[in-house]
């Protein structure tokens, strides 16, 4: 039996559910829990959309998602812009 990754975005309903997912994400200790998220949310909004909106090809993206890879912040930014995801710093 084949089964697939678990995808919290594919029952959010609304822009604050993803946020929050988001957030517990970012606040975890392994920095590559909010890359996943992002891959996550990716997924969910379409990779091809994503490329076509980032100029970076899908399989940049998929390789970006990668258990264990470090993308570079220029990457993240791109897709932070083209998710429409907003970073907030607070002391």
């Amino acid at each position: 039996m084949k089964t697939t990754a678990f995808n919290p975005f594919e029952f959010a309903e609304s822009q604050e559910e993803i946020n929050e997912i988001l957030i517990e994400a970012f606040n975890d200790e392994d920095p590559g829990t909010f890359i996943a998220a992002l891959g996550f949310l990716a997924k969910h909004y379409g990779m091809t959309n994503l490329a076509r909106e980032t100029g970076l090809n899908r399989e940049s993206l998929y390789k970006t998602f990668r258990k264990g890879t470090k993308p570079q912040w220029e990457t993240i930014v791109k897709l932070l812009r083209a998710l429409n995801v907003k970073l907030t710093v607070a002391t």
